[in-house]
């Protein structure tokens, strides 16, 4: 029997979308264009596959079977072709988008994007959040190049590369009336804190060391972003426990100290990932590489 090859994408979007609005979107399909390749997938495999529900669709158990077996193929189509193509950096015309965590945004980015400028300037970035959905992302469509941070339970479908571990230390005002040049756990516990959230994954960790250690926190306020952070110690009299790469930027504000933590709460991995489907894709390849040196060049003496 004869294939038609042009329908097992639309089939993968299905599959991973189960909503036949995401997957038009996905392909760039019209929906009543997505619904007529969807009967011929139901002729040429003799199965309905897909079952309307009332929150999407649902795969057929055959849907099910076949699913692992039409990835791979696609996989290795896609790797067979990209693997033959030749990327430049400087000529090279492309929009990729990545979904950093908070953290990650913060530290790794302005300097990514500093290099890409450099090395290659048609390059553009688009950014999506990351907060521990993997699905939200589109990393798991494929739609999103990358997701950087804490990469915790990854399906099958994703490539995970451990890039730097990163520690804590603490940021209080310069001219604190309690705090001179270091920190007692006594101190630290007594203190009111800052609080950022998420990041999800890396909260979850430090409440469980915390937790081991008996340490006390008494959260003061709870913010979004790191980048609400200085301000809010800068005109109070709060403590923040933060990543050290971020504290090691808050050190050049003169209004702020940054102190080591009065306790060892170990690190936490920083991580990036991407869909199977890019692991031969000459422009991703290039990208991972350029972020593994850039959060390489990151790492600098202890604070």
């Amino acid at each position: 029997m004869r294939y038609d090859l042009n329908l097992l994408p639309v089939f993968v979007a299905l599959m991973e979308e189960r909503s036949v609005t995401r997957a038009a979107e996905r392909l760039g399909m019209t929906q009543p264009a997505l619904s007529n390749a969807l009967s011929r997938l139901r002729t040429m495999l003799r199965d309905q596959l897909f079952i309307r529900e009332r929150y999407g669709i649902q795969p057929t158990p055959i849907a099910l079977e076949l699913a692992p077996g039409i990835a791979e193929a696609l996989t290795r189509i896609d790797n067979a072709v990209l693997g033959q193509q030749e990327f430049e950096p400087a000529s090279a015309e492309r929009l990729l988008t990545i979904a950093p965590n908070g953290y990650v945004e913060f530290v790794l980015v302005p300097a990514l994007v500093a290099r890409l400028r450099q090395a290659a300037p048609g390059i553009r970035l688009q950014l999506t959040p990351y907060n521990n959905d993997l699905v939200e992302t589109g990393i798991t469509s494929g739609t999103t190049a990358l997701v950087l941070g804490r990469i915790v339970d990854p399906p099958d479908s994703l490539v995970v590369q451990h890039l730097m571990d990163e520690g804590l230390a603490c940021v209080v005002r310069a001219d604190h009336p309690e705090i001179g040049g270091s920190m007692t756990r006594d101190q630290f516990e007594r203190l009111r804190h800052v609080n950022v959230v998420p990041p999800g994954r890396m909260r979850t960790g430090l409440f469980q060391a915390m937790a081991q250690q008996q340490i006390k926190r008494r959260v003061a306020i709870s913010v979004t972003n790191f980048f609400a952070v200085a301000e809010m110690i800068a005109v109070t009299d709060c403590c923040a426990m933060l990543p050290k790469l971020i504290c090691r930027r808050l050190a050049h504000d003169a209004r702020l100290k940054v102190l080591p933590l009065p306790m060892d709460l170990g690190t936490f991995p920083v991580e990036m990932a991407w869909h199977v489907r890019y692991r031969q894709d000459p422009a991703h390849r290039w990208l991972r590489s350029l972020i593994g040196e850039v959060a390489a060049g990151l790492v600098g003496p202890p604070l």
